[in-house]
């Protein structure tokens, strides 16, 4: 096939993501390593990429700005373009160093980041002579411009210059030499790491010189380890490296093919205790696994970016897939790493442990049901992070409770009863500590509920008290009735645990919103509208008759002192007039059924607020008395028909942890 024939529609037909805008450079540098291997000098061999930038000054306004790169030399002692070799550049797909993976592609991968090559290689012909082939590469016109000539140097060689870095691949580029160098290290690592050793590599940038050799000892914490093992029937060659900590890289697995890197991908917490930094004896490191192997010589793509391989194959037995490699590997790097992260194991065993002990023993019940592994996190995680996790395996569970109990409720023929028995009785098990978990859930809920509602009602750094919104809020969302919220979303057993039962149930409603009552008062439209804070929560209890409750809860602003006579300054007149507003109404039930009795339906009203002076007075001309530890007021007030209590805010938080206590102590919840 003629490359100028078909180039151009080859082209656009190979692909190259614009974060590799690099990797047709590598290629040439992996290229002079096999030209110098193939020339078979042991000494003196020497790689060099030279970054070429622009030589105008550079717009940008900071003065350590670096000029753009607009290209890249490469220079190498190889054998260089004898006639096997330039007649194998001319073919394209061509098989000339298939035994070394080339695809006979590479070229291919320069002009689609680039504008031009131009190449000068020196290289001994047929007849035994030093000659210098000259020649220029572009997608236009292919292979052009091509001399041989005398040698103008002692040694072959070869200069590859590519000319006309491409916007779009160079503005995703590393712009700084050691940047660069960095990366040509990790795509050419495997000739250092190998039997044998790689050829001197330097990457020269504005007179800067990065000797891969160097780079390599700064960044390896020790000798790399080599293994093989067997994947399904494939053979497969393991490099374990340990790099300095103070590498930006991450813990990762690292798949080559013919002795390039083509696929990383990060192994990061893949393993219990590999998160972070590990440590052993000399140090903190950071690991990655080299994989190579004849395998994914075979399945990779040609521009060498990526594997034709399955995430999984399941059920077909001669593909290997990459769960079947990562699976493989990281089983033999638990192994390799065992020792350094036994401690790492602990420590993030602990840190779960503290945290269900001390913040969410609702996950506790269901420990026991979570894989091990599951159970070592990275003790940096976060509350929150960690929260989720756990949830994530809660979820799990809850999951094969359910597939189980299908099972369980659906016997088969062949099910011995004895087994059965056994199977039904671990299933129970399972259910019953699912429900535990559950309880703590709900339990944990109402002690964070009561700490949120302790520090609502302390004094601000300002001197002064939160609003009452915020208490407001956490007994139940504002400007809801019962048939917006859940029933989760309210907290009434703050204030008395029978408000659970309730027929109807509104917050910051006006009356005429209210269907359970006939009223369309708009006497007091600050109270009401403008003054949404001192809006009432009502609950009508029961649908059944003649057993109907009002209850009437009025929320005032912690140690509010301005409490005098009159509906609009008066919180217990307040409750009173909102309970007899409800009753002139004509209360009915939610669905509009009519309840006998109106007025003599019982009315609760409930008044939290701080007893300041105003408030005494105000309980006392309400003929209340005060209760015995002087934390409230209570009575009865004849001509309304109702039951009146004043609750302080330290006498409701502590009333409702004591009715809590014995829950929180079972779960080992602090209550001071």
């Amino acid at each position: 096939m003629s490359l100028q024939t078909n180039l151009k529609g080859r082209l656009r037909n190979t692909s190259l993501p614009k974060s590799h805008g690099l990797m047709p450079v590598f290629e040439a540098v992996v290229n002079s390593i096999q030209s110098i291997e193939e020339k078979g000098e042991t000494t003196n061999r020497k790689v060099t990429l030279q970054i070429n930038r622009s030589s105008q000054n550079s717009l940008d306004l900071e003065i350590k700005s670096l000029p753009p790169i607009v290209g890249f030399t490469i220079v190498d002692n190889g054998c260089g373009f004898d006639e096997d070799n330039f007649r194998s550049f001319e073919t394209l797909d061509s098989d000339h160093k298939i035994a070394k993976g080339c695809r006979g592609v590479g070229r291919l991968m320069w002009l689609k980041v680039f504008d031009l090559v131009e190449v000068k290689s020196h290289f001994v012909s047929d007849e035994g002579e030093l000659k210098l082939r000259k020649f220029n590469f572009d997608a236009k016109l292919g292979v052009h411009q091509e001399t041989v000539s005398s040698a103008t140097q002692s040694h072959t060689g070869t200069k590859i210059k590519l000319v006309g870095f491409d916007d779009s691949y160079r503005k995703h580029a590393p712009i700084k030499g050691v940047s660069i160098a960095n990366q040509l290290l990790e795509h050419v690592l495997w000739y250092f790491v190998r039997q044998g050793s790689a050829p001197n590599i330097q990457v020269e940038d504005n007179g800067e010189v990065f000797d891969l050799d160097k780079l390599l000892e700064e960044h390896m914490h020790s000798s790399a380890s080599t293994e093989t093992i067997k994947v399904r029937e494939y053979a497969f060659e393991l490099t374990h490296i340990k790099f300095r900590a103070s590498v930006n890289k991450k813990h990762q697995l690292a798949l080559c093919a013919a002795n390039r890197l083509v696929k990383e991908e990060s192994i990061q917490g893949k393993l219990p205790g590999l998160y972070g930094k590990i440590s052993d004896t000399t140090g903190d490191f950071i690991y990655t696994c080299y994989v190579s192997s004849e395998y994914l010589d075979q399945h990779v793509r040609s521009e060498r970016t990526s594997f034709d391989i399955a995430e999984d194959v399941e059920g077909m037995l001669n593909d290997v897939s990459f769960k079947d490699i990562r699976e493989a590997v990281l089983a033999r790097a638990k192994e390799y790493l065992k020792d350094v992260l036994a401690e790492n194991v602990k420590s993030g065993r602990k840190r779960v442990e503290d945290f269900i002990n001390n913040h969410a023993p609702r996950y506790r019940p269901i420990v026991n049901y979570i894989p091990e592994d599951l159970l070592v996190v990275d003790p940096d995680k976060s509350d929150k992070e960690l929260e989720l996790h756990l949830h994530a395996q809660w979820y799990e569970v809850e999951s094969q409770l359910v597939s189980d109990g299908h099972d369980i409720m659906k016997p088969h023929n062949e099910d011995h009863i004895e087994e059965y028995k056994v199977k039904l009785g671990e299933y129970l098990q399972r259910a019953e500590d699912l429900k535990k978990s559950d309880l703590a859930n709900y339990v944990s809920h109402r002690k964070v509920i009561l700490d949120l509602l302790q520090k609502s009602i302390e004094r601000l750094d300002n001197g002064k008290y939160a609003r009452e919104d915020l208490i407001h809020e956490l007994i139940m969302p504002m400007r809801k009735d019962s048939g917006e919220v859940l029933l989760d979303s309210c907290n009434l057993w703050l204030i008395d645990e029978r408000l659970a039962f309730h027929n109807y149930l509104a917050s910051d409603k006006t009356f005429k919103a209210m269907p359970i009552t006939g009223n369309d008062s708009t006497k007091e439209p600050d109270l009401l509208s403008l003054r949404v804070f001192d809006n009432p929560i009502l609950v009508n209890d029961q649908t059944s008759f003649p057993l109907a409750a009002i209850t009437v809860i009025e929320i005032k602003r912690p140690m509010r002192n301005d409490m005098r006579e009159g509906e609009d300054k008066d919180p217990i007149d307040q409750a009173l007039s909102y309970l007899e507003k409800v009753r002139e109404g004509k209360v009915t039930t939610k669905s509009g059924r009519p309840i006998p009795g109106n007025n003599d339906i019982p009315g609760y009203c409930y008044v939290l607020c701080d007893l300041t002076e105003s408030m005494h007075k105000r309980c006392r001309r309400a003929n209340l008395r005060i209760t015995s530890d002087g934390m409230g007021y209570f009575g009865y007030n004849e001509p309304s028909h109702a039951y009146i209590e004043v609750i302080t805010f330290d006498q409701l938080v502590k009333a409702a942890k004591e009715r809590n206590r014995a829950f929180f102590d079972k779960l080992g919840l602090p209550t001071n």
